[in-house]
Protein backbone atom coordinates (compact mmCIF):
# COMPACT_ATOMS: atom_id res chain seq x y z
CA UNK A 1 0.00 0.00 0.00
CA UNK A 2 1.34 3.45 -0.86
CA UNK A 3 1.54 6.01 1.88
CA UNK A 4 -0.83 8.26 -0.03
CA UNK A 5 -3.65 5.74 0.29
CA UNK A 6 -3.49 5.96 4.08
CA UNK A 7 -4.76 9.53 3.85
CA UNK A 8 -8.55 9.67 4.29
CA UNK A 9 -10.46 11.46 1.56
CA UNK A 10 -11.36 14.99 2.70
CA UNK A 11 -14.95 15.28 3.89
CA UNK A 12 -16.96 18.47 4.26
CA UNK A 13 -19.63 16.97 6.52
CA UNK A 14 -18.50 18.83 9.63
CA UNK A 15 -18.64 22.17 7.86
CA UNK A 16 -21.81 21.72 5.82
CA UNK A 17 -23.90 19.91 8.45
CA UNK A 18 -25.63 21.55 11.40
CA UNK A 19 -23.01 20.17 13.79
CA UNK A 20 -21.50 22.82 16.05
CA UNK A 21 -17.82 22.32 16.80
CA UNK A 22 -14.86 24.03 18.39
CA UNK A 23 -11.12 23.83 18.11
CA UNK A 24 -7.67 25.20 18.84
CA UNK A 25 -5.03 27.02 16.76
CA UNK A 26 -1.55 25.63 17.34
CA UNK A 27 1.22 25.35 14.79
CA UNK A 28 3.32 22.17 15.18
CA UNK A 29 6.48 24.24 15.74
CA UNK A 30 4.90 25.38 19.04
CA UNK A 31 4.64 21.87 20.44
CA UNK A 32 7.05 20.68 23.13
CA UNK A 33 9.82 18.36 22.01
CA UNK A 34 13.39 17.21 22.53
CA UNK A 35 15.05 18.87 19.55
CA UNK A 36 14.43 22.59 19.87
CA UNK A 37 11.19 22.76 17.87
CA UNK A 38 7.81 21.05 17.84
CA UNK A 39 7.38 18.33 15.24
CA UNK A 40 5.11 15.56 13.93
CA UNK A 41 6.22 13.04 16.53
CA UNK A 42 4.95 11.87 19.93
CA UNK A 43 4.04 15.31 21.29
CA UNK A 44 1.78 15.96 18.29
CA UNK A 45 -0.09 12.72 19.00
CA UNK A 46 -0.40 13.78 22.64
CA UNK A 47 -1.84 17.13 21.54
CA UNK A 48 -4.43 15.37 19.36
CA UNK A 49 -5.41 13.26 22.36
CA UNK A 50 -5.81 16.44 24.45
CA UNK A 51 -8.09 17.89 21.77
CA UNK A 52 -10.22 14.76 21.68
CA UNK A 53 -10.39 14.51 25.49
CA UNK A 54 -11.72 18.07 25.78
CA UNK A 55 -14.22 17.69 22.94
CA UNK A 56 -12.36 19.76 20.34
CA UNK A 57 -13.05 18.61 16.79
CA UNK A 58 -10.77 21.02 14.91
CA UNK A 59 -7.01 21.49 14.95
CA UNK A 60 -6.08 24.61 13.00
CA UNK A 61 -2.51 24.89 11.70
CA UNK A 62 -0.42 27.49 9.94
CA UNK A 63 1.05 26.57 6.52
CA UNK A 64 3.32 23.50 6.57
CA UNK A 65 5.71 24.52 3.79
CA UNK A 66 9.52 24.67 4.09
CA UNK A 67 10.59 27.92 5.75
CA UNK A 68 13.94 29.68 5.47
CA UNK A 69 16.09 32.18 7.32
CA UNK A 70 15.83 34.88 4.64
CA UNK A 71 12.13 35.27 5.57
CA UNK A 72 12.61 34.78 9.34
CA UNK A 73 11.12 31.29 8.97
CA UNK A 74 7.66 32.67 8.29
CA UNK A 75 5.34 29.82 7.24
CA UNK A 76 3.71 32.30 4.85
CA UNK A 77 6.91 32.72 2.78
CA UNK A 78 7.83 29.13 2.06
CA UNK A 79 10.38 27.76 -0.40
CA UNK A 80 7.61 25.74 -2.05
CA UNK A 81 3.82 25.87 -2.33
CA UNK A 82 3.74 22.05 -2.39
CA UNK A 83 6.54 20.69 -0.19
CA UNK A 84 6.52 20.02 3.55
CA UNK A 85 8.80 21.63 6.12
CA UNK A 86 11.80 19.41 6.98
CA UNK A 87 12.07 21.10 10.38
CA UNK A 88 8.77 19.47 11.36
CA UNK A 89 10.08 15.95 10.87
CA UNK A 90 10.31 13.83 14.01
CA UNK A 91 13.77 12.42 14.54
CA UNK A 92 12.24 9.88 16.93
CA UNK A 93 9.99 8.45 14.21
CA UNK A 94 12.94 8.20 11.83
CA UNK A 95 14.91 6.45 14.58
CA UNK A 96 12.04 3.97 14.96
CA UNK A 97 12.61 2.99 11.32
CA UNK A 98 16.24 2.18 12.09
CA UNK A 99 17.55 5.13 10.04
CA UNK A 100 19.05 7.10 12.93
CA UNK A 101 21.10 5.64 15.76
CA UNK A 102 20.16 6.28 19.38
CA UNK A 103 23.52 7.95 19.98
CA UNK A 104 22.79 10.53 17.27
CA UNK A 105 19.48 11.41 18.95
CA UNK A 106 21.05 11.62 22.38
CA UNK A 107 23.73 14.01 21.13
CA UNK A 108 21.11 16.19 19.42
CA UNK A 109 18.61 16.52 22.27
CA UNK A 110 18.18 20.07 23.57
CA UNK A 111 16.97 21.44 26.91
CA UNK A 112 13.34 22.54 27.07
CA UNK A 113 12.92 26.04 25.67
CA UNK A 114 10.01 28.46 25.37
CA UNK A 115 11.12 29.67 21.94
CA UNK A 116 12.45 28.05 18.78
CA UNK A 117 16.12 28.71 18.08
CA UNK A 118 15.83 28.35 14.31
CA UNK A 119 19.55 28.64 13.58
CA UNK A 120 20.35 25.74 15.92
CA UNK A 121 17.40 23.66 14.73
CA UNK A 122 18.31 24.07 11.05
CA UNK A 123 21.90 22.95 11.65
CA UNK A 124 20.77 20.02 13.77
CA UNK A 125 18.03 18.69 11.52
CA UNK A 126 19.94 19.17 8.29
CA UNK A 127 22.73 17.05 9.75
CA UNK A 128 20.42 14.32 11.06
CA UNK A 129 18.32 14.20 7.89
CA UNK A 130 21.46 13.84 5.76
CA UNK A 131 22.41 10.86 7.93
CA UNK A 132 18.93 9.39 7.61
CA UNK A 133 18.97 9.81 3.84
CA UNK A 134 22.32 8.04 3.56
CA UNK A 135 21.14 5.27 5.89
CA UNK A 136 17.93 4.87 3.88
CA UNK A 137 19.93 3.84 0.82
CA UNK A 138 21.72 1.20 2.88
CA UNK A 139 19.17 -0.01 5.41
CA UNK A 140 15.67 0.62 4.01
CA UNK A 141 13.51 -2.40 3.28
CA UNK A 142 12.40 -3.21 -0.24
CA UNK A 143 8.85 -2.23 0.65
CA UNK A 144 9.96 1.19 1.88
CA UNK A 145 12.08 1.72 -1.23
CA UNK A 146 9.05 0.89 -3.38
CA UNK A 147 6.97 3.43 -1.43
CA UNK A 148 9.61 6.09 -2.00
CA UNK A 149 9.68 5.34 -5.74
CA UNK A 150 5.90 5.51 -5.93
CA UNK A 151 5.85 8.81 -4.04
CA UNK A 152 8.46 10.29 -6.39
CA UNK A 153 6.37 9.30 -9.41
CA UNK A 154 3.09 10.63 -8.00
CA UNK A 155 4.63 13.94 -6.85
CA UNK A 156 6.97 14.45 -9.81
CA UNK A 157 5.06 17.51 -11.12
CA UNK A 158 6.46 19.57 -8.23
CA UNK A 159 9.02 17.30 -6.54
CA UNK A 160 11.55 17.17 -9.39
CA UNK A 161 11.84 20.96 -9.64
CA UNK A 162 11.76 21.42 -5.88
CA UNK A 163 14.52 18.91 -5.12
CA UNK A 164 16.75 20.36 -7.85
CA UNK A 165 16.03 23.87 -6.60
CA UNK A 166 16.99 22.93 -3.04
CA UNK A 167 20.20 21.24 -4.18
CA UNK A 168 21.12 24.31 -6.22
CA UNK A 169 20.48 26.57 -3.23
CA UNK A 170 23.15 24.66 -1.38
CA UNK A 171 25.57 25.08 -4.27
CA UNK A 172 24.68 28.48 -5.75
CA UNK A 173 23.41 30.43 -2.72
CA UNK A 174 20.14 30.94 -0.84
CA UNK A 175 18.40 33.32 -3.28
CA UNK A 176 17.97 32.09 -6.85
CA UNK A 177 17.79 35.57 -8.39
CA UNK A 178 21.50 35.90 -7.56
CA UNK A 179 22.51 32.67 -9.29
CA UNK A 180 24.37 32.64 -12.60
CA UNK A 181 22.16 33.52 -15.56
CA UNK A 182 22.25 29.98 -16.93
CA UNK A 183 20.76 28.68 -13.68
CA UNK A 184 18.29 31.52 -13.23
CA UNK A 185 16.98 31.12 -16.77
CA UNK A 186 16.95 27.33 -16.50
CA UNK A 187 19.09 26.50 -19.53
CA UNK A 188 18.32 22.81 -20.28
CA UNK A 189 21.95 21.68 -20.64
CA UNK A 190 22.90 23.42 -17.40
CA UNK A 191 20.07 21.77 -15.49
CA UNK A 192 20.82 18.35 -16.96
CA UNK A 193 24.42 18.64 -15.79
CA UNK A 194 23.27 19.83 -12.36
CA UNK A 195 20.95 16.84 -11.96
CA UNK A 196 23.91 14.50 -12.47
CA UNK A 197 26.37 16.51 -10.38
CA UNK A 198 23.96 17.01 -7.49
CA UNK A 199 22.27 13.60 -7.58
CA UNK A 200 23.02 12.73 -3.90
CA UNK A 201 21.62 16.05 -2.65
CA UNK A 202 18.57 15.73 -4.91
CA UNK A 203 17.89 12.26 -3.55
CA UNK A 204 18.16 13.60 0.02
CA UNK A 205 15.49 16.23 -0.62
CA UNK A 206 13.20 13.69 -2.26
CA UNK A 207 13.66 11.37 0.70
CA UNK A 208 12.86 14.21 3.12
CA UNK A 209 9.60 14.96 1.31
CA UNK A 210 8.71 11.27 1.26
CA UNK A 211 9.30 11.10 5.01
CA UNK A 212 7.22 14.24 5.56
CA UNK A 213 4.35 12.65 3.65
CA UNK A 214 4.70 9.47 5.68
CA UNK A 215 4.80 11.19 9.06
CA UNK A 216 2.01 13.62 8.25
CA UNK A 217 -0.18 10.83 6.87
CA UNK A 218 0.12 8.86 10.09
CA UNK A 219 -0.57 11.89 12.30
CA UNK A 220 -3.60 12.98 10.29
CA UNK A 221 -4.97 9.45 10.36
CA UNK A 222 -4.60 9.44 14.16
CA UNK A 223 -6.37 12.81 14.42
CA UNK A 224 -9.26 11.72 12.21
CA UNK A 225 -9.60 8.46 14.14
CA UNK A 226 -10.02 10.54 17.34
CA UNK A 227 -12.71 12.72 15.76
CA UNK A 228 -10.34 15.64 15.16
CA UNK A 229 -10.23 17.22 11.71
CA UNK A 230 -7.41 19.34 10.38
CA UNK A 231 -7.97 22.92 9.25
CA UNK A 232 -4.91 23.83 7.22
CA UNK A 233 -3.82 27.21 5.93
CA UNK A 234 -3.17 28.13 2.29
CA UNK A 235 -1.25 31.37 1.70
CA UNK A 236 -2.62 33.30 -1.26
CA UNK A 237 0.81 34.34 -2.50
CA UNK A 238 4.08 32.44 -2.76
CA UNK A 239 7.56 33.64 -1.90
CA UNK A 240 9.64 35.25 -4.65
CA UNK A 241 12.48 33.04 -3.43
CA UNK A 242 10.69 29.76 -4.06
CA UNK A 243 10.92 26.75 -6.33
CA UNK A 244 7.53 27.69 -7.79
CA UNK A 245 8.64 31.10 -9.11
CA UNK A 246 11.99 29.76 -10.29
CA UNK A 247 10.43 26.78 -12.09
CA UNK A 248 7.45 28.61 -13.64
CA UNK A 249 8.26 32.33 -13.88
CA UNK A 250 5.69 32.75 -16.64
CA UNK A 251 2.90 32.44 -14.05
CA UNK A 252 4.00 35.65 -12.30
CA UNK A 253 4.45 39.29 -13.27
CA UNK A 254 8.24 39.28 -13.55
CA UNK A 255 10.74 41.17 -15.66
CA UNK A 256 11.77 38.79 -18.50
CA UNK A 257 15.41 39.84 -18.17
CA UNK A 258 16.04 40.17 -14.43
CA UNK A 259 13.22 37.79 -13.34
CA UNK A 260 12.49 40.23 -10.52
CA UNK A 261 8.85 41.13 -9.75
CA UNK A 262 7.52 44.11 -11.69
CA UNK A 263 4.88 44.69 -9.03
CA UNK A 264 4.64 43.19 -5.57
CA UNK A 265 1.88 42.19 -3.20
CA UNK A 266 0.64 43.95 -0.09
CA UNK A 267 -2.33 45.83 1.32
CA UNK A 268 -3.11 49.56 1.45
CA UNK A 269 -3.37 51.58 4.66
CA UNK A 270 -6.47 50.53 6.61
CA UNK A 271 -7.85 50.39 10.12
CA UNK A 272 -5.82 47.31 11.12
CA UNK A 273 -2.53 48.44 9.50
CA UNK A 274 -2.34 52.23 9.33
CA UNK A 275 0.71 52.32 7.05
CA UNK A 276 -0.35 49.41 4.87
CA UNK A 277 1.86 46.40 4.30
CA UNK A 278 4.41 45.64 1.59
CA UNK A 279 4.88 41.88 1.53
CA UNK A 280 7.22 41.67 -1.45
CA UNK A 281 5.59 38.57 -2.99
CA UNK A 282 5.35 38.43 -6.79
CA UNK A 283 1.86 38.99 -8.19
CA UNK A 284 0.23 36.33 -10.36
CA UNK A 285 -0.26 36.77 -14.09
CA UNK A 286 -3.92 35.79 -13.95
CA UNK A 287 -4.39 36.04 -17.71
CA UNK A 288 -1.62 33.49 -18.22
CA UNK A 289 -3.03 31.23 -15.49
CA UNK A 290 -6.47 31.36 -17.09
CA UNK A 291 -5.08 30.08 -20.40
CA UNK A 292 -4.80 26.55 -19.01
CA UNK A 293 -7.81 26.86 -16.71
CA UNK A 294 -5.69 27.71 -13.63
CA UNK A 295 -4.07 24.29 -13.64
CA UNK A 296 -1.21 25.28 -11.31
CA UNK A 297 -3.68 26.53 -8.71
CA UNK A 298 -5.80 23.40 -9.13
CA UNK A 299 -2.77 21.24 -8.35
CA UNK A 300 -2.06 23.41 -5.34
CA UNK A 301 -5.58 22.96 -4.01
CA UNK A 302 -5.45 19.22 -4.65
CA UNK A 303 -2.30 19.03 -2.55
CA UNK A 304 -3.99 21.05 0.20
CA UNK A 305 -7.10 18.85 0.23
CA UNK A 306 -4.79 15.84 0.36
CA UNK A 307 -3.08 17.18 3.47
CA UNK A 308 -6.04 18.71 5.28
CA UNK A 309 -9.73 18.14 5.84
CA UNK A 310 -10.46 21.85 5.40
CA UNK A 311 -8.43 24.75 4.07
CA UNK A 312 -8.42 28.34 5.28
CA UNK A 313 -7.52 30.48 2.25
CA UNK A 314 -5.42 33.38 3.45
CA UNK A 315 -6.11 36.84 1.96
CA UNK A 316 -9.26 35.62 0.26
CA UNK A 317 -10.21 39.13 -0.80
CA UNK A 318 -7.46 39.06 -3.46
CA UNK A 319 -9.53 36.69 -5.58
CA UNK A 320 -11.92 39.61 -6.09
CA UNK A 321 -9.32 42.42 -6.20
CA UNK A 322 -5.70 42.62 -5.08
CA UNK A 323 -3.36 45.48 -4.20
CA UNK A 324 -0.27 45.80 -6.40
CA UNK A 325 2.71 47.92 -5.39
CA UNK A 326 5.49 48.98 -7.79
CA UNK A 327 8.64 47.12 -6.83
CA UNK A 328 10.32 48.78 -3.85
CA UNK A 329 7.61 51.44 -3.40
CA UNK A 330 5.51 52.26 -0.33
CA UNK A 331 2.15 50.47 0.12
CA UNK A 332 0.17 53.69 -0.36
CA UNK A 333 1.48 54.03 -3.93
CA UNK A 334 -0.23 50.82 -5.02
CA UNK A 335 -3.53 50.24 -6.76
CA UNK A 336 -6.40 47.77 -6.79
CA UNK A 337 -6.53 45.32 -9.70
CA UNK A 338 -9.43 42.98 -10.40
CA UNK A 339 -8.82 39.32 -9.55
CA UNK A 340 -10.16 36.21 -11.30
CA UNK A 341 -13.32 36.10 -9.18
CA UNK A 342 -15.96 33.42 -9.72
CA UNK A 343 -14.23 32.19 -12.88
CA UNK A 344 -11.43 30.84 -10.68
CA UNK A 345 -13.64 28.88 -8.28
CA UNK A 346 -15.76 27.47 -11.09
CA UNK A 347 -12.51 26.22 -12.64
CA UNK A 348 -11.51 24.61 -9.33
CA UNK A 349 -14.81 22.73 -9.23
CA UNK A 350 -14.11 21.46 -12.75
CA UNK A 351 -10.67 20.26 -11.71
CA UNK A 352 -12.00 18.64 -8.51
CA UNK A 353 -15.19 16.87 -9.62
CA UNK A 354 -15.14 14.53 -6.61
CA UNK A 355 -15.78 17.53 -4.34
CA UNK A 356 -19.31 18.88 -4.82
CA UNK A 357 -18.29 21.73 -2.51
CA UNK A 358 -14.81 23.09 -1.89
CA UNK A 359 -13.91 22.57 1.82
CA UNK A 360 -12.68 26.13 2.17
CA UNK A 361 -13.01 28.82 4.81
CA UNK A 362 -12.20 32.38 3.82
CA UNK A 363 -9.81 34.71 5.61
CA UNK A 364 -11.83 37.83 4.91
CA UNK A 365 -10.80 40.29 7.61
CA UNK A 366 -9.55 43.78 6.93
CA UNK A 367 -10.80 45.98 4.11
CA UNK A 368 -13.62 43.80 2.82
CA UNK A 369 -15.99 45.15 0.19
CA UNK A 370 -19.52 44.02 -0.75
CA UNK A 371 -18.01 42.44 -3.88
CA UNK A 372 -15.71 40.26 -1.74
CA UNK A 373 -18.63 39.23 0.48
CA UNK A 374 -20.72 38.37 -2.58
CA UNK A 375 -17.95 36.17 -3.99
CA UNK A 376 -17.58 34.33 -0.68
CA UNK A 377 -21.34 33.85 -0.33
CA UNK A 378 -21.73 32.72 -3.94
CA UNK A 379 -19.66 29.62 -3.15
CA UNK A 380 -20.79 29.21 0.46
CA UNK A 381 -17.39 29.74 2.06
CA UNK A 382 -17.60 30.46 5.82
CA UNK A 383 -16.39 33.88 6.94
CA UNK A 384 -13.98 34.67 9.78
CA UNK A 385 -15.36 36.58 12.77
CA UNK A 386 -12.64 37.79 15.16
CA UNK A 387 -13.73 39.04 18.59
CA UNK A 388 -10.56 41.09 19.14
CA UNK A 389 -11.80 43.43 16.43
CA UNK A 390 -15.17 43.99 18.12
CA UNK A 391 -14.52 46.25 21.07
CA UNK A 392 -13.24 49.54 19.64
CA UNK A 393 -15.81 51.65 21.50
CA UNK A 394 -18.14 51.75 18.49
CA UNK A 395 -21.55 50.16 19.10
CA UNK A 396 -21.94 49.72 15.33
CA UNK A 397 -18.82 47.58 15.07
CA UNK A 398 -19.55 44.66 12.68
CA UNK A 399 -17.61 42.21 14.89
CA UNK A 400 -19.69 42.67 18.05
CA UNK A 401 -20.75 39.16 19.07
CA UNK A 402 -24.46 39.67 18.48
CA UNK A 403 -23.69 40.28 14.79
CA UNK A 404 -22.17 36.82 14.36
CA UNK A 405 -24.03 34.48 12.00
CA UNK A 406 -24.29 30.73 11.79
CA UNK A 407 -22.21 30.63 8.61
CA UNK A 408 -19.20 32.16 10.35
CA UNK A 409 -16.14 30.77 12.10
CA UNK A 410 -15.80 32.71 15.37
CA UNK A 411 -12.32 33.32 16.79
CA UNK A 412 -11.21 34.91 20.02
CA UNK A 413 -8.02 35.90 18.18
CA UNK A 414 -5.70 34.43 15.56
CA UNK A 415 -1.99 33.81 15.05
CA UNK A 416 -1.76 37.40 13.74
CA UNK A 417 -3.37 39.07 16.76
CA UNK A 418 -2.16 39.48 20.29
CA UNK A 419 -3.26 36.93 22.86
CA UNK A 420 -6.57 37.83 24.49
CA UNK A 421 -4.86 38.92 27.70
CA UNK A 422 -2.28 40.91 25.74
CA UNK A 423 -5.10 42.49 23.71
CA UNK A 424 -7.05 43.39 26.86
CA UNK A 425 -4.03 45.01 28.46
CA UNK A 426 -3.65 47.24 25.42
CA UNK A 427 -7.24 48.52 25.37
CA UNK A 428 -8.01 52.18 26.00
CA UNK A 429 -10.56 53.27 28.59
CA UNK A 430 -13.47 53.49 26.12
CA UNK A 431 -12.73 50.12 24.57
CA UNK A 432 -12.33 48.44 27.93
CA UNK A 433 -15.60 49.97 29.20
CA UNK A 434 -17.49 48.62 26.18
CA UNK A 435 -16.00 45.18 26.72
CA UNK A 436 -17.02 45.19 30.41
CA UNK A 437 -20.49 46.50 29.58
CA UNK A 438 -20.94 43.78 26.99
CA UNK A 439 -19.64 40.98 29.19
CA UNK A 440 -21.56 42.10 32.25
CA UNK A 441 -19.99 40.70 35.38
CA UNK A 442 -16.55 39.29 34.47
CA UNK A 443 -16.02 35.75 35.67
CA UNK A 444 -13.48 34.76 38.27
CA UNK A 445 -11.73 32.53 35.70
CA UNK A 446 -9.95 35.39 33.92
CA UNK A 447 -10.94 37.58 30.97
CA UNK A 448 -9.55 35.08 28.45
CA UNK A 449 -12.24 32.62 29.51
CA UNK A 450 -14.88 35.30 29.09
CA UNK A 451 -13.65 35.71 25.51
CA UNK A 452 -13.67 31.95 24.95
CA UNK A 453 -17.21 31.80 26.37
CA UNK A 454 -18.32 34.53 23.93
CA UNK A 455 -16.95 32.54 21.00
CA UNK A 456 -18.24 29.15 22.17
CA UNK A 457 -21.71 30.57 22.99
CA UNK A 458 -22.03 32.29 19.60
CA UNK A 459 -24.27 31.02 16.80
CA UNK A 460 -21.17 30.41 14.66
CA UNK A 461 -20.87 26.84 13.48
CA UNK A 462 -17.22 26.73 14.53
CA UNK A 463 -15.56 28.49 17.47
CA UNK A 464 -11.76 28.53 17.62
CA UNK A 465 -9.16 29.97 19.99
CA UNK A 466 -5.36 29.98 19.98
CA UNK A 467 -3.88 27.70 22.63
CA UNK A 468 -2.32 30.80 24.22
CA UNK A 469 -5.81 31.86 25.30
CA UNK A 470 -6.52 28.48 26.91
CA UNK A 471 -3.23 28.85 28.79
CA UNK A 472 -4.00 32.43 29.85
CA UNK A 473 -0.79 33.89 28.42
CA UNK A 474 0.00 37.53 27.74
CA UNK A 475 1.61 39.32 24.81
CA UNK A 476 4.94 37.59 25.42
CA UNK A 477 3.37 34.49 23.86
CA UNK A 478 2.21 36.23 20.67
CA UNK A 479 2.96 34.15 17.56
CA UNK A 480 3.29 36.94 14.98
CA UNK A 481 3.07 40.71 14.61
CA UNK A 482 1.84 41.43 11.04
CA UNK A 483 3.83 43.86 8.97
CA UNK A 484 7.04 43.12 10.86
CA UNK A 485 9.96 40.89 10.02
CA UNK A 486 12.04 40.08 13.04
CA UNK A 487 13.33 37.11 14.92
CA UNK A 488 10.64 37.13 17.62
CA UNK A 489 7.92 36.00 15.21
CA UNK A 490 6.94 32.33 14.82
CA UNK A 491 9.09 31.15 17.74
CA UNK A 492 6.61 30.62 20.60
CA UNK A 493 6.37 27.16 22.22
CA UNK A 494 4.35 25.82 25.12
CA UNK A 495 5.04 23.30 27.88
CA UNK A 496 2.60 20.66 29.06
CA UNK A 497 2.99 21.76 32.68
CA UNK A 498 1.40 25.10 31.65
CA UNK A 499 -1.82 23.28 30.71
CA UNK A 500 -3.56 22.64 34.00
CA UNK A 501 -6.33 20.17 34.76
CA UNK A 502 -8.47 23.18 35.70
CA UNK A 503 -8.04 24.69 32.21
CA UNK A 504 -8.81 21.36 30.55
CA UNK A 505 -11.92 21.05 32.70
CA UNK A 506 -13.10 24.56 31.83
CA UNK A 507 -12.57 23.95 28.12
CA UNK A 508 -14.47 20.67 28.26
CA UNK A 509 -17.30 22.24 30.26
CA UNK A 510 -17.81 25.16 27.87
CA UNK A 511 -17.60 22.85 24.86
CA UNK A 512 -20.39 20.67 26.23
CA UNK A 513 -22.40 23.58 27.64
CA UNK A 514 -22.67 25.32 24.27
CA UNK A 515 -23.37 22.22 22.19
CA UNK A 516 -19.97 21.92 20.52
CA UNK A 517 -18.91 18.56 21.93
CA UNK A 518 -19.13 15.33 19.93
CA UNK A 519 -21.70 12.78 21.04
CA UNK A 520 -20.48 10.59 23.86
CA UNK A 521 -17.96 13.01 25.37
CA UNK A 522 -17.74 12.38 29.12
Amino acid sequence: MSIATTMPRPETALLTSQVRASGIILHPTSLPGRFGIGDLGPEAYRFVDFLAATGQQIWQLLPLGPTHAEEWHSPYSALSAFAGNPLLLSMELIHDQGLLDASALADAAAPADDAVDFARVVELKERLLAQASANFQIRASAALRDQLAQFCRSASAWLDDYSLFMALRQEQGPNWVHWEDRFRHREPATLDAARKRLAPAIFCHKYIQFEFERQWSLLKHHANSRGVQILGDLPFYVSANSADVWAQPELFQLSPTTLQPVVEAGVPPEIFCADGQHWGNPVYDWQRLAQDDYKWWAERLKQSFHLYDFVRVDHFRAFEAYWTIPRGAAPKSGQWVKGPGADFFNAMLRHLPNLPELPITAEDIGGITPEVQALREQFGFPSMFVLHFAFDGNIDNPYLPFRCRSGFVCYTGTHDTNTSIGWYRGLGDAERKLWHDYIGAPSSMGMQWDMIRLAWASVAKWAIAPLQDILGLGGEARMNSPGTAFAANWRWRFRWESLSDVDCGRLTHLTKLYGRAPAGLH
